[in-house]
């Protein structure tokens, strides 16, 4: 192993190697920190084509500066050995992440692919086509940050032709159709890598595998990218899409530019793109295909087919027409018996006939024709203002409802019409008393006594608890709050002495209390005052008619 390069990177250890070079990881000993050194092998570097693609590749690759793309320090030769010198990332590659992880969640993918499409759109920029855009070729940092690496690299050593070695196997299942076929690479081989990329970070697998990389190319060229959203219907039909057109096989349906592929991965979560149509793009009926010179021809056309009757196939579909059928009638079954599907006359269950407005005694009858229990009937009675009495106002099961036969059934049966509370104020109240009597109804009075000037006692002035309009049932016990009028009375006090008797005479009338003043020994003194009163105080006196009287005197 190479111990010092260009006598200032002192290696540590080797840590990769590909089709046509090895990767040292080194200290920089004039730098002090630790680097990696791609070394191209002695034996390529004779190639003068391949030397000079090198140079070239090495040379347009150290003029990049993007946080997604590995730095390129130096290039050099040392002792007939060319080199790059470059960042070091510690971390793994993209491609050992999926194969630890499998599909990865579609928001960490959507980043990942934001960072390694936003790396491409600079090398463009900048006239550089990767052309062997994999997760091989992506590292990514503990923190999450992705680092793309290898740019024109492999193509100095045909990576891209398929009668290479399992070193460019892993290409293939990245390779862009008109790659396969010869044409001239442009932008749009790398876009067409990229789409591959995000199915495989989404699926943790590559769309098409074969045993050679002829026969993966084959199927770039033939078959349609396999839709993710079949295979993981979480995934938002925006982000489905943008495989669909990375991987267009039609280069005028693909994506034009990266930065057409970046802005749309940039926005396909927004809420107008989520929900979008999926992309269909049709592909062509292959006839013929064959590879000469390491190149893919295709003969497009129909192929005619004979109509034999395949009886295996045919087998087939009947056997699982019949399991599907027998599926369904054990789940219909069982549906049947856990009671989630009910069917009149199947497993115990019955229809409710419509009841209401029927008699008591006619919808027995009816249950009985309709085959319930009627052991488990029960009857209670309410009051109705529109049903008739003895007839049926509601049941607990509704009409046509499919139930078990023995179930319970409640019949509610009207057992007459509503009283209709009416205002009863003015009314005496032991006339009232007596029509409510006759009525049937049993209700508790709440009596509050009143004084009522100019009112005769027993007269209803306030009602409330059972308020005019109120419609109750007549058997039940219910309380009416009722004020009455009342004789005026009061028990004479005795602050009454000493007050100004024609103020207290005023008051006195207000609550229809006969009044009259007399002066103290027919002297007065002026002051108008009360010095006693008749009756005592701590009399009651009632005012029962004109002929009861107080009498106040005053001096």
């Amino acid at each position: 192993m190479i111990e010092k390069i260009a006598n200032r990177y002192k290696v540590i250890s080797l840590i990769g190697q590909g089709g046509m070079a090895d990767v040292y990881k080194a200290h920089d000993t004039i730098l002090n920190r630790t680097v990696a050194v791609k070394v191209l092998r002695e034996k390529l570097s004779q190639d003068p084509m391949t030397l000079v693609r090198f140079q070239r590749e090495a040379s347009a690759a150290s003029r990049m500066s993007h946080p997604n793309v590995v730095d390129i320090y130096d290039v050099g030769e040392y002792e007939n050995l060319h080199y790059i010198v470059m960042e070091y990332v510690k971390g793994r590659t993209l491609k050992e992440l999926i194969s630890y992880r499998g599909a990865l969640d579609v928001y960490e993918t959507i980043n990942i692919m934001i960072q390694l499409t936003s790396a491409v759109c600079e090398a463009h920029r900048n006239q550089i086509i990767h052309r062997d855009i994999k997760p091989q070729n992506v590292l990514v940092k503990d923190d999450g940050t992705i680092k793309i690496t290898d740019f024109g690299i492999a193509i100095a050593g045909d990576a891209v032709q398929l009668t290479m070695n399992n070193a460019v196997m892993g290409s293939a299942h990245y390779l862009a159709p008109e790659t396969a076929q010869g044409k001239e690479p442009n932008a749009q081989v790398d876009i067409y890598s990229l789409g591959i990329v995000l199915f495989e970070l989404l699926t943790g697998f590559v769309p098409f595998r074969g045993k050679t990389p002829t026969e993966i190319a084959v199927k770039h060229l033939t078959e349609p990218v396999p839709y993710v959203r079949d295979l993981n219907s979480g995934i938002p039909q925006s982000v489905e899409n943008i495989i669909i057109k990375a991987t267009a096989k039609d280069c005028e349906k693909r994506y034009q530019a990266a930065a057409e592929m970046l802005y749309e991965l940039k926005h396909c979560f927004d809420m107008e793109r989520r929900f979008d149509e999926r992309i269909i793009y049709e592909v062509k009926p292959i006839k013929k295909v064959k590879v000469v010179d390491g190149k893919v021809l295709i003969e497009y056309g129909e192929i005619e087919k004979e109509n034999k009757f395949n009886y295996k196939k045919f087998l087939n579909i009947l056997i699982s027409a019949a399991i599907v059928v027998i599926v369904s009638i054990l789940l219909f079954l069982i549906l049947t018996m856990t009671g989630v599907i009910r069917i009149n006359g199947v497993m115990g269950y019955v229809t409710m006939p419509n009841l209401v407005n029927v008699s008591k005694e006619v919808c027995i009858d009816m249950l009985k024709e309709a085959e319930f229990d009627t052991n488990n009937v029960t009857f209670e009675e309410e009051v109705s203002d529109s049903v008739e009495k003895g007839h049926v106002i509601s049941t607990n099961i509704k009409h046509d409802e499919i139930v078990k036969k023995n179930s319970p059934i409640v019949i509610k049966v009207c057992k007459g019409p509503t009283f209709l509370i009416e205002d009863y104020k003015n009314q005496y109240l032991n006339v009232l008393q007596e029509t409510l009597q006759q009525a049937g109804l049993h209700l508790k009075y709440d009596i509050e006594y009143r004084n009522a000037a100019d009112t005769e006692p027993g007269v209803i002035l306030e009602q409330s608890i059972l308020k005019p309009g109120t419609r109750i049932d007549p058997d039940k016990e219910l309380t009416i709050h009722l004020v009455v009028s009342q004789y005026p009375q009061l028990v004479i006090p005795e602050d009454w002495i000493g007050q100004d008797v024609d103020q207290l005479i005023d008051a006195l009338h207000q609550q229809g209390i006969a009044v009259v003043k007399k002066p103290y020994a027919r002297i007065t003194s002026g002051e108008n005052k009360v010095v006693a009163v008749y009756p005592e105080v701590g009399t009651l006196y009632i005012q029962e008619g004109t002929n009861s009287v107080i009498t106040l005197i005053y001096n």
